[in-house]
């Protein structure tokens, strides 16, 4: 049986991008079933949404520049093989345009928000889905410094929205940070080839 990083060697980019809008999917159809469940009513579930550009961009723009300046930091300091995924967050963004990147990234901090934050912090707490936040990052497991970090990176969003109450800040700094670290990854590539 092979191995879920061989079975990853082998795929395509296209391929591991069809994976990443079927795990969006179903994280969007987890969701779904479990907004029925665990909300009493709609207003509860809509109170979370709340448009206050200023607030927004402030607090979830000024929590991804910290995010962004850690993780740049980070990557200067300590050795390059600790911020190994087996090259899936490169070969993820590899060709894309900037608006299919914007697009990808705004799709993945929605649906990750709005399952971890929105979902399960509210009804199990932060610790518990910051946790399972990490272990959905499954590829980061046998990684110490990257699944920590992104734990980290899971409970300050945690924080984030516990102080704001809106789903909406966390979703624009966790894009944010995602679209950015994209962008990254692209030129990198670009200046590789």
């Amino acid at each position: 049986m092979k191995s879920q990083q061989e079975k990853i060697k082998n795929m395509s980019d296209r391929e591991l991008r069809l994976n990443l809008y079927i795990t969006q999917a179903l994280i969007l159809f987890a969701c779904m079933i479990l907004s029925y469940w665990l909300f009493d009513d709609a207003a509860s579930f809509l109170a979370m949404w709340q448009w206050k550009p200023i607030s927004i961009v402030l607090l979830g723009g000024g929590a991804a520049f910290v995010i962004i300046i850690m993780d740049y930091a980070a990557m200067r300091v300590f050795p390059e093989s600790w911020f190994d995924d087996g090259g899936i967050n490169e070969r993820m963004f590899r060709g894309l345009s900037i608006p299919h990147l914007l697009g990808v990234t705004l799709l993945i901090g929605t649906c990750e928000e709005l399952l971890f934050r929105g979902i399960l912090q509210t009804h199990f707490g932060l610790i518990a889905a910051s946790v399972m936040f990490a272990v959905l990052h499954v590829r980061y497991i046998k990684k110490p410094f990257l699944f920590c970090f992104v734990l980290i990176i899971s409970i300050a969003f945690g924080y984030l929205f516990a102080y704001t109450g809106n789903l909406l800040v966390t979703i624009f700094s966790h894009f944010l940070v995602d679209f950015v670290m994209g962008l990254y990854l692209r030129r990198k590539n670009e200046d590789m080839l």
